[in-house]
């Protein structure tokens, strides 16, 4: 498999549709466009970067397969920087799979997941950061989700990033100036000029760079909220709440609920992963204890937890025991079924959850759900960092890289405090480059680049 083969995918998802894409890159575009397209009329003339209405057709028969609209892009103007070709068809099954025969009978292999963006950031026309974002922008769940991906697709990041290397390139150049060239006329690099630009420039943008990591994160993954407590206190209704749908079955029976549901929902901008969990007891039933196995790996995984607690009755064992699974978590308490309280007052359960915010609501009559999602945002969004507010790390691997960087900086720094010598700063700056090189893809292995474009879907 070589990255000069020309490859090929349907680029659309499956199912029926108005609009099918069958999409190429590479050199056998313009031969696949004589031997399968024909243009309605006689002139059969294909100008690049321009939509072609005909047909395409088998070759051997001469059977036309399906109307198509055709764009054969020439390099270097295109997504791959290769000649690219999309052939956009009725979206159905089997006119997509009779195409991409046709197309993959004619020299071209399949595409592997991301080929079509691997090629992008091999031929220099997208670096490894803005690269990544490509599927993010695909995955976005929310406008704040997308905004952040679609800023560092643009370069954003990749900006700000140049903006570092161009001051450590500048710095590292002046110091092995220095170093090969010491008897020379030349203008050595004083620590009192080198420092502020590492401390006060350099160090703090990384600094709040990676600081920016948390918040990023949770707009591109989604927070994991579980929904957790005893049998019967309202989990499935509060998760049908907060969706307003009919999403979980809700019955009187306890363990009614043995597969988890999760659905998500957009809160002020931040996907929340809801996930309706079976209720935490001892059981005798194989499959209700199965489902139970579940519902704790869950709440280890999930990055916030409801609490949900039926403060129409007292407090029991059972919900002790649930609160004893999951103390260690940042966690909601939920007092449910307000509408039956008769004006119970919530002391009792600020005695015994000291330490954790309470919020009253009624799942059945939908009150105290504006509360409940104002506190599970404000559990996650710091001041400063609300989406859209400035340029995210969204992967941990910039978070690991940046941190790299930043000790490599911090040494610098140091070291020129303590007067150490020129070769040590030229060390510690080579290395800063390098942790940023592999973040933008400069130098990044291999075997990291395939772990990142199989992430991506076949097509794109």
């Amino acid at each position: 498999m070589s990255d000069s083969d020309s490859i090929a995918a349907v680029a659309t998802p499956p199912g029926e549709g108005a609009i099918g894409i069958v999409r190429v890159s590479g050199d056998r575009c313009g031969y696949l466009t004589a031997r399968l397209f024909r243009r309605s009329g006689r002139d059969q003339t294909i100008e690049s970067h321009r939509l072609h209405y005909g047909y395409i057709v088998d070759p051997d028969t001469g059977e036309r397969i399906d109307e198509v609209l055709l764009a054969l892009m020439r390099a270097p103007r295109t997504y791959t920087r290769e000649d690219v070709l999309e052939i956009q068809c009725h979206s159905g099954r089997a006119v997509l799979e009779r195409i991409l025969g046709l197309v993959l009978d004619n020299g071209v292999r399949p595409a592997e997941p991301g080929e079509f963006t691997k090629r992008a950031f091999l031929n220099g026309r997208l670096d490894l950061a803005r690269a990544e974002a490509v599927i993010d922008v695909v995955k976005a769940q929310t406008r704040e989700a997308l905004a952040v991906s679609s800023s560092q697709l643009q370069g954003a990041l990749s900006e700000k990033l140049e903006i570092l290397r161009t001051h450590l390139a500048h710095l590292k150049a002046r110091v092995e100036v220095a170093i090969d060239f010491p008897e020379d006329d030349v203008e050595i690099l004083a620590p009192e000029e080198a420092i502020p630009i590492l401390e006060e420039t350099v160090l703090p943008e990384l600094v709040r760079l990676m600081e920016s990591f948390e918040s990023g994160r949770l707009l591109r993954d989604g927070i994991k909220v579980v929904i957790v407590g005893r049998p019967n206190v309202g989990k499935s209704s509060l998760l049908n709440a907060l969706l307003q749908q009919n999403r979980a079955i809700v019955t009187p029976y306890p363990g009614t609920t043995r597969d988890s549901v999760e659905e998500v929902i957009n809160l002020s901008g931040v996907p929340m992963r809801i996930i309706d969990t079976a209720g935490l007891r001892d059981t005798d039933d194989e499959i209700e204890r199965m489902s139970l196995e579940t519902t704790k790996d869950r709440i280890q995984r999930a990055d916030l937890a409801l609490f949900v607690v039926d403060y129409s009755e007292n407090l029991t064992p059972e919900d002790q025991s649930v609160f004893r699974q999951i103390q260690a978590k940042p966690l909601i308490v939920v007092a449910n079924k307000q509408d039956l309280w008769n004006g119970a007052s919530l002391d009792p359960l600020k005695r015994v959850f000291e330490d954790h915010r309470i919020v009253p609501v009624s799942a059945l009559e939908s009150t105290g759900l504006d509360e409940l999602k104002k506190s599970m945002v404000e559990e996650f969004v710091r001041p400063g960092l609300e989406p859209g507010s400035q340029i995210m790390l969204t992967r941990f691997r910039h978070k690991e890289a940046l941190e790299r960087c930043s000790e490599h900086v911090a040494e610098a720094v140091a070291n020129l405090k303590q007067g150490g010598g020129l070769d040590m700063l030229a060390a510690d700056i080579g290395w800063a480059l390098k942790a940023l090189d592999v973040l933008t893809g400069e130098t990044t292995p291999e075997e990291v680049l395939d772990r990142i474009f199989s992430q991506f879907c076949i097509g794109k």
